[in-house]
């Protein structure tokens, strides 16, 4: 029997499971993979190696945690305006297959578990992950208040950088806040690709983004974005010391960014979306570029 058999089976069993499937987004992976390698960086770069199988799968777990928990909370602030926007109008909240208090508890649910991991590492981690939770609590509601909640994004999607990096060397330095910086730099850029998107639907229902900001600008704007992740990994390579792979693997990230400016340049919605996608091939391939320089 395949895997695929095996998974209907389940889930024509258990007939809500793929609700909450669909309102954490696990059959939609792309958030978990753009999570996932940042953090992936700052532990190989703490560990200035192979870090410990602890933090491995602590962080491993987090992330697919907490971008569940803030996916569920982003549906749970938006369940009043999903229903306008083409992507989103499907969404269990805006059916009714889950409710509004079955979302909660699942998204406090799904932060404890994380918070009980985090208790595996040490008090600086712990510290920094109070903030984490802040910052992807708030990204939901910042649509409503300023067209930069993007920003607030890449600052929670990068939290992960000085929580792995904490955990794996007991301190923050420089080094953490320069991958914090390229990170928070490459989100905005693909968030905004993303709202590009929606761009549209959120005008009518009066959700803010970069890409309504922005306007015409747009791609020009996360065209210099991506240029400075670029510098700022650069910079992080040259404090480092690392080899010429890591920079060759820079110039193959700069390839994809060019390539997405090319998909984007109509600014067509399917087009802006298979942009938005491709990103996580980028944060692969950063890691694998850190991976071979440390070996």
């Amino acid at each position: 029997m395949g895997v695929s058999a095996g998974t209907e089976i389940v889930l024509q069993r258990f007939p809500r499971l793929k609700d909450f499937l669909q309102l954490t987004r696990l059959d939609r992976p792309i958030g978990i993979y753009l999570l996932f390698w940042p953090a992936m960086w700052a532990l190989w770069v703490a560990a200035e190696g192979v870090p410990s199988l602890a933090n491995l799968v602590i962080f491993t777990v987090g992330v697919i945690l907490m971008r569940s928990a803030g996916c569920v909370i982003n549906d749970y602030a938006d369940r009043n305006v999903d229903g306008h926007v083409k992507r989103t109008l499907a969404r269990p909240l805006v059916t009714g297959r889950v409710t509004e208090k079955e979302a909660l508890i699942f998204f406090v649910s799904m932060v404890f578990v994380a918070f009980v991991l985090v208790l595996f590492t040490n008090s600086l981690t712990i510290k920094l992950s109070f903030a984490g939770l802040l910052l992807a609590s708030a990204y939901p509601f910042a649509k409503r208040h300023t067209h930069l909640p993007q920003v607030v994004l890449g600052a929670a999607f990068g939290w992960s950088i000085p929580m792995a990096f904490a955990a794996e060397s007991g301190e923050l330095t420089t080094i953490a806040w320069l991958m914090f910086l390229a990170n928070l730099f490459w989100t905005v850029a693909y968030d905004t690709q993303y709202a590009m998107v929606d761009r549209d639907d959120d005008l009518k229902v009066g959700i803010k983004s970069t890409a309504i900001l922005f306007g015409e600008m747009d791609n020009l704007i996360v065209g210099s974005l991506q240029v400075l992740t670029l510098v700022t990994l650069a910079m992080l390579g040259h404090q480092l010391e690392l080899g010429a792979v890591f920079y060759l693997a820079l110039i193959a990230v700069a390839a994809l960014f060019v390539y997405q400016q090319l998909l984007t340049s109509n600014r067509e919605r399917e087009a802006c979306f298979k942009a938005f996608l491709s990103n996580h091939w980028a944060g692969a391939i950063i890691f694998a570029g850190l991976l071979v320089s440390y070996l």
